[in-house]
């Protein structure tokens, strides 16, 4: 999905400058012109970054389990 139709910036381009470590809108604007035009996009723009941060801290948390069979004396 466009995101900001002033700069063609898509929602997937968003994430993918997330990934690579853009974690606020200063960040995104500076990095991809994200709401330096006419501004209508900020808001979805925050939207994503916000979900998107959120994922990555859930990834984050989630404890890796490892099992292993129980050893025979």
């Amino acid at each position: 999905m466009i995101v900001c139709v002033c700069n063609n910036i898509s929602d997937r381009e968003i994430r993918q400058a997330m990934d690579l470590g853009i974690t606020s809108m200063d960040e995104l604007r500076d990095a991809l012109g994200v709401a330096t035009c006419c501004g209508q996009c900020f808001s979805c723009a925050e939207e994503i970054l916000t979900e998107h941060l959120a994922a990555q801290a859930a990834a984050e948390i989630k404890e890796t389990v490892l099992k292993r069979p129980a050893f025979a004396n």
